[in-house]
This record gives structure tokens, C-alpha cells and sequence, in this order.
């Protein structure tokens, strides 16, 4: 029979099943190759799918911007704009992004000279 004072896996004594059996170069558990893998795409599409809302709530922002507070409601539409792409909706947040940024201009270079 071998001795087993020196055989050790992760500092935990290991058994003999009473025979001689030869020392394996390496020891191995295989549960990472039998579990099932995580999938990043599904969490991915339950954060995108609440960016459409978010989206038309940042346009909606950014268009009232053109018309009355643009300075308070043209920021408000930039920063749901960028929440609004983060979380999927890449064309509605840029749109917002960009309305709000032409109401800003427009109310601190363009209606100084109209009042």
C-alpha cells in the first residue's frame, strides 16, 4: 500500500483505494467543462429592452427643448439621450443627443440678437 502522508489536492488529504495505484502527473475536476456556460446575450437583451421607452422619453426632452427651457429641458434630453444608448437604443438617444445640443446653441448664440 502507498503512503498518503505526502499526496495532497488543495492541502485536503487524499485517499487510496487500497491498491498501488501510480501517481498521475496532474489532478483535475470537470465540472467547468460539464456545467452549462453562462450566456452574457440574454442579460444584455433584458437591459437593451427597456431603452426604447427611454429613448422617445430623451427625444421628447430634446424637441420640447426647442421651444421652452432649452437650457434645463436640452440637458435633461442629452443625459436620458446617453442612458437611452447605453442601453440599446443607439439611433433615438443619438437623435435626442443632438437635438438637445442644436436647442442649447441655439438659445446661447443665435436668440441674443432676435430679443
Amino acid at each position: 500500500m502507498a503512503d498518503n502522508r505526502g499526496r495532497t489536492y488543495n492541502e485536503s488529504y487524499v485517499q487510496s483505494i487500497g491498491k498501488e495505484e501510480p501517481e498521475r502527473p496532474f489532478m483535475e475536476e470537470t465540472a467547468a467543462e460539464i456545467a452549462e456556460p453562462i450566456r452574457r446575450r440574454d442579460e444584455r437583451n433584458e437591459e437593451r429592452a427597456g431603452g426604447a421607452g427611454i429613448g422617445w422619453t430623451a427625444l421628447a426632452l430634446s424637441i420640447i427643448a426647442l421651444f421652452m427651457w432649452p437650457i434645463l429641458l436640452g440637458a435633461a434630453g442629452i443625459i436620458v439621450g446617453f442612458i437611452a444608448r447605453r442601453r440599446g437604443a443607439e439611433t433615438l438617444g443619438a437623435w435626442a443627443i443632438g437635438i438637445g445640443v442644436i436647442a442649447i446653441l441655439v438659445r446661447l448664440f443665435i436668440m441674443p440678437f432676435y430679443t
